[in-house]
């Protein structure tokens, strides 16, 4: 089965030229003209590689990664006329897989897609978190506590996930709000309380575990029994 790429890229010749040379390749091909839809397609469809340019309308390349980030690894690939060392540390820090400078060639860019798909296959057997009888598969976005598969939502998922990458260490609640809503985010801290019941629901009450623990005064911690 061909690889699906996603291109977000709001300069349409460059973008229908792209387009065109990944068909040649054998890949299959969607395309955003700006960031909204760009990071609308990323969270709901089913690729395996995401060209992202950093100069969109509607949201930057560097915001479509950073909200991507929180619901999937998806190999992304930067394509930016900014060269500075700086920017080029910005995008790899915030997630990024690898960055290609414009004006590229195209098979530059063709063998940095296949170096990131490489990538991706030989990663995919460690995409998991675990914390005593619960694993997390982060590249399925499933999560199974003794084999059984328990069903979360996108903010749960992302609560969970980030409390799993932190194991052991306290979060705070505006730590975890900035993390899984975003720092634009316009509400209160108790949406964290609210989504850790939620978890503690669906995962400590229903299988008998004491995952999720609440450090008073400062925040959440996960702790394996």
């Amino acid at each position: 089965m061909a690889e699906h790429i996603l291109l977000v890229e709001d300069e349409e010749k460059l973008a229908r030229m792209v387009e065109m040379e990944l068909k040649y390749e054998g890949y299959e091909v969607e395309k955003a003209l700006d960031g909204r839809k760009g990071l609308d397609l990323a969270l709901n469809g089913q690729f395996d590689l995401v060209l992202l340019d950093i100069m969109l309308p509607q949201l930057s390349g560097m915001e479509v990664l950073r909200r991507l980030r929180k619901e999937s690894q998806v190999p992304v690939i930067m394509l930016t006329a900014r060269d500075s060392v700086v920017d080029k540390v910005s995008g790899l820090d915030s997630g990024a897989d690898d960055y290609v400078t414009k004006p590229f060639a195209i098979e530059e860019l063709l063998a940095r897609i296949r170096a990131a798909l490489r990538n991706k296959g030989g990663a995919a057997q460690s995409a998991a978190l675990t914390a005593g009888d619960l694993v997390m598969d982060v590249e399925r976005h499933q999560v199974s506590v003794r084999g059984q598969d328990v069903e979360l939502t996108k903010k749960e998922f992302g609560l969970l996930r980030h409390l799993l990458e932190n194991k052991g260490r306290v979060l705070t609640r505006e730590v975890l709000l900035d993390a899984v809503w975003g720092f634009d985010f316009v509400g209160e801290t108790n949406s964290v309380d609210v989504y850790i019941r939620f978890l503690r629901s669906k995962l400590d009450d229903a299988f008998g575990m004491k995952l999720i623990h609440t450090v008073r005064g400062v925040g959440y911690v996960i702790k394996e029994e």
